[in-house]
């Protein structure tokens, strides 16, 4: 009767269409590995064999290159998969946060260029030394460029403006 038990709870064997798809996903995780600068490849827990390969992976050209992914990959199932892919979530992040502060300054530019005083007044409050009278003064040149259609030179110093006082 243990043995009828113990044959339920076994995973039933993969498919090789499983295996295919798994080795795809740990030779991507390697070459995202390859593709990460020398210095936050050192934070990655990896096997010293490992990491040799994904080094010598960055001198190698095209199929040489793939022929070494398929290698990377077969190494991975040996590495902890879940702690390399948690470090690479917390290198990427710091990226993301940047962008998304970027997109937050394109759309507060965008907003004052097109009046919107609400806006205005938070920034005011959120920000110490705002200086309002500037900000209306490169929001009126920038309508005056974009009516004569010169380059945007004042809404670039908005959003210059924007960034040194979120910078602080």
């Amino acid at each position: 009767m243990n043995d009828a038990v113990d044959e339920l709870e076994e995973e039933p064997p993969k498919s090789k269409s499983q295996i295919k798809r798994e080795m795809h996903e740990l030779q991507a995780l390697g070459k995202q590995l390859v593709e990460l600068p020398a210095k936050q490849l050192v934070d990655i827990p990896l096997s010293e064999k490992t990491r040799d390969a994904i080094v010598a992976a960055r001198s190698f050209k095209h199929g040489a290159i793939r022929r070494q992914l398929q290698y990377i990959g077969s190494l991975m199932p040996k590495e902890d998969e879940d702690a390399i892919r948690i470090m690479l979530y917390k290198l990427q992040q710091p990226h993301k946060d940047e962008v998304r502060a970027f997109h937050q300054l394109e759309q507060w530019r965008d907003q004052l260029l097109l009046g919107d005083q609400d806006l205005l007044n938070e920034l005011a409050i959120k920000f110490e030394n705002f200086d309002r009278q500037h900000i209306r003064q490169l929001i009126r040149n920038a309508k005056k460029e974009q009516e004569q259609n010169k380059p945007p030179k004042s809404a670039r110093l908005l959003f210059k403006y924007l960034t040194e006082m979120q910078g602080k």
